[in-house]
């Protein structure tokens, strides 16, 4: 493997890649980096694919735009059509998980001649709601439910990324611990927060690293968060109003390439994504695999590497 920059259109990208063959770009989420796909392109690499994760606009290496719009679902798209181009190729399959997985769907519905088929972790396609943006909807169903503010909403204010760079270590430990599968259920995120608390705050103090996450690999975390903070990755999550109005559309319109799904039975964003997987085959009618692995939380490519491999492999080659 190695790591290297690209520069396309209108963004320098760093890349994580190994390996030659059809390309399979991997989009990581929050808080992730191209690092946390480390085992897929190692695998993948040397399986005769050309095995690529790039940091993601506002993350790790590469570029981080000042204008919160500029974290739009189209600008995301567009970066990743710009680096298949960048990397000499025409066309891939694209493989999210958590954020990415969003922005995986979103490049099969807009570019399906691009991103020829499309597998995702943990987050199912979820269908552009037309009653209103997805911020309102998501207030009332908490409310109605009395479960708190969702993260995501609470996320939208201006400054909400301040509580994560108070101290980047404990905010990346908390997050990767509290959405684990190895830890206890009791103490798992449902990712609704009472009244007064934040994010942080609900995850005990002394919650320790998750058993896959070594020191090493958590430092890699810890000093590219250190060194670019929170600002860009929360504005992804400012954008899903904004994302909801560029994309009417794509209203009522399904993937029309090969798509896989899995996702761990113990992952806690199925709390609040969860109701969409029931209808993902609708959405996705070349559906070839949904996966639910047990025990698995929501950082499934690292806690299960060898099964999520071995899934993307079989995918891909009956491609």
């Amino acid at each position: 493997m190695q790591t290297r920059h690209i520069q396309t259109d209108s963004l320098r990208q760093q890349v994580l890649e190994a390996g030659s063959g059809p390309l399979v770009l991997f989009i990581h989420g929050f808080p992730e980096l191209g690092i946390s796909w480390r085992a897929q392109v190692e695998a993948l690499g040397q399986a005769g694919y050309h095995a690529v994760a790039p940091d993601m606009r506002g993350y790790g290496g590469t570029d981080k735009p000042e204008q919160r719009e500029a974290y739009s679902v189209l600008h995301l798209v567009g970066d990743m059509v710009d680096l298949v181009r960048a990397l000499g190729h025409s066309t891939c399959t694209v493989v999210g998980h958590d954020w990415g997985a969003p922005v995986a769907w979103h490049c099969a519905l807009m570019r399906p001649d691009v991103f020829t088929a499309v597998a995702c972790l943990s987050v199912p396609l979820q269908p552009r709601r037309a009653k209103g943006p997805p911020t309102v909807a998501m207030a009332a169903i908490s409310k109605r439910a009395g479960l708190g503010e969702l993260y995501i909403n609470q996320f939208q204010a201006p400054g909400a990324h301040s509580v994560f760079e108070v101290d980047v270590e404990a905010g990346l430990r908390k997050g990767f611990w509290a959405y684990d599968g190895a830890t206890p259920p009791e103490l798992q995120s449902t990712g609704f927060i009472q009244p007064g608390e934040n994010f942080i705050s609900t995850v005990p103090e002394d919650a320790p690293l998750p058993p896959w996450m070594s020191a090493d690999h958590f430092a890699e975390y810890v000093a590219a968060f250190e060194a670019g903070g929170f600002r860009a990755p929360l504005d992804w999550y400012r954008c899903i109003d904004l994302n909801w109005s560029l994309t009417a559309f794509l209203q009522d319109a399904q993937v029309r390439v090969p798509g896989a799904f899995m996702v761990g039975d113990r992952d806690p964003v199925r709390h609040y994504s969860g109701q969409h997987e029931a209808g993902l085959k609708a959405l996705v009618p070349d559906l070839r695999s949904e996966v639910v692995v047990p025990g698995a939380g929501h950082w499934i490519q690292q806690e299960r590497p060898e099964v999520v491999n071995g899934w993307l492999l079989k995918f891909l080659d009956g491609l």
